[in-house]
């Protein structure tokens, strides 16, 4: 989450043991022969390189992998397996692609058992890692192989490294690093270090430089690592050049309207060149800027963030539900002025729209997307009316999104073809609506069919010639 949570205080003894725990994993704890979590590599779909222009993912079948990212933070810490198949199998219907949990997590991970009344380590020690707890992981993960999810895994969230002395140090991050790398060294996952804290000097670098360098240990080099950063912030801010880092996360928070394209835009023209997403946006059901006086984020919110940012250039997107992450139930406090217990909040319109975004993008030739406002020859407004435009680097497609169905136009001089075919496509249903074919000529002037707060749409321009399918269909 966007804010930091105070951690409770270690004991000195603990801190001792910390300190002095062995740096390289015992044969004891490591996955037993034939576990799940020793089984051959999955057949999942997950990211392991970016795309030749250095902008997508690209998984271990040669193909795009796009990242459509929900948060269930504490999915392994509250959820039982019942349950934590109930919310898996709901998410996978809605076509994401990408859970992202945690093992060491936020509120009570290391003093509140989990559903099975199991602690993750022992002494809060993270060379001393519950089998039982860990186990309990591995189902939850194998359920999400089996649905064809990838884990975003992180390790622990940031409060056990930055927060007060924290539970790590370099040599006990490397240690945990290496355990969870190679527990899962098979699986569909890919690593986020972090967990929504800065880094605030040479040891928190260093103690998460030693985790990155665990995990690699660990798992051969297998998956990507990036790291979830604080709110309004972004990896690239620490570790742009971090041989570890395989793609850039930004954080751009929790109220209306920010402006989460102008982050993915800098992180997209940054050197050297990585993916780039953001991994926290603005929550479904989420008070705005954390006040409930304030009203609370709804459905159109969380489609603005996913339509900028990924026409900004983001890889993929993290769509995130406030009463999801923290599974919120009856008994259990609200975090934050949640409000909606987790089995009604997955089903919130915003969760199922997301996958819309997704059939977009994947409609037309996903690794030649090229973010162009240039396109825009009307001011691309600011706000709630902000209008982000893409298209193909050859021209043959664009998308231009209007975030409140206002009115613009077009330089159709930047797109290709003698004649284009367009299309209003409705984020709100994925259903399209055909225009009469025009020539490609100078620039034209579109207005959506249907204009105010919730009323946005995509304006899909295609190259005739192409012969695509209506944006949203595979051919």
């Amino acid at each position: 989450m966007y804010r930091a949570i105070p951690v409770l205080l270690l004991s000195s003894v603990f801190l001792m043991r910390a300190e002095s725990a062995p740096a390289t994993p015992r044969a004891d704890i490591a996955p037993a022969p034939g576990s799940r979590a020793a089984a051959a590599e999955t057949t999942t779909s997950y990211p392991v390189r970016a795309s030749e222009n250095g902008h997508f993912l690209i998984d271990q079948h040669g193909k795009p992998f796009f990242y459509l990212g929900d948060t269930a933070w504490e999915l392994f810490h509250r959820l039982n397996r019942h349950d934590a198949a109930v919310y898996l199998k709901d998410r996978a219907a809605k076509r994401f692609t990408v859970i992202q949990a945690v093992i060491l997590a936020e509120h009570g991970g290391l003093d509140v058992p989990n559903a099975n009344g199991d602690l993750p380590l022992e002494g809060k020690n993270p060379t001393r890692p519950v089998e039982a707890y860990f186990k309990h992981v591995d189902d939850i993960v194998n359920q999400a192989e089996a649905l064809g999810l990838v884990v975003g895994m992180l390790p622990t969230w940031g409060s056990w490294w930055h927060d007060g002395k924290g539970i790590f140090t370099p040599e006990t991050a490397e240690w945990f690093g290496t355990y969870v790398g190679k527990r899962y060294r098979d699986r569909p996952i890919i690593w986020i270090l972090g967990g929504d804290r800065p880094v605030e000097n040479d040891r928190q670098r260093a103690i998460l430089d030693a985790m990155a360098r665990g995990l690699k240990q660990g798992d051969g080099g297998r998956h990507l690592i990036t790291f979830h950063p604080p709110g309004g912030r972004g990896s690239s801010q620490w570790f742009a050049r971090a041989d570890w880092l395989g793609f850039n996360m930004v954080q751009t928070g929790h109220g209306y309207n920010h402006a989460n394209y102008e982050k993915i835009a800098a992180d997209y023209a940054r050197e050297p060149t990585k993916p780039c997403l953001d991994g926290e946006p603005g929550y479904e059901d989420h008070p705005a800027e954390f006040n409930p006086r304030n009203g609370y984020l709804n459905e159109h919110d969380v489609r603005k963030f996913a339509y900028w940012s990924l026409l900004a250039g983001a890889c993929g997107h993290t769509y995130g539900c406030h009463d999801i992450w923290q599974f919120l139930a009856p008994g259990r406090q609200p975090i934050t002025a949640a409000r909606t217990p987790w089995r009604a909040a997955k089903d919130l319109p915003g969760a199922a729209q997301m996958q819309h975004a997704r059939a977009l993008l994947e409609s037309r030739p996903i690794l030649t997307r090229v973010p162009d406002q240039s396109l825009l020859a009307s001011d691309p407004g600011r706000g709630a009316d902000h209008i982000q435009a893409a298209r193909a680097d050859d021209g043959s497609y664009a998308f231009i999104y209007a975030a409140s169905g206002k009115p613009f136009t077009v330089n159709l001089e930047k797109l290709s073809g003698v004649r284009l075919q367009g299309y209003w496509y409705n984020p709100r249903n994925g259903q399209s609506k055909p225009l009469d074919a025009f020539p490609r000529s100078g620039r034209k002037e579109f207005r959506p069919p249907s204009a105010g707060n919730g009323h946005d749409w995509v304006l899909v321009l295609d190259n005739e010639a192409k012969e695509y399918p209506p944006p949203g269909k595979s051919r």
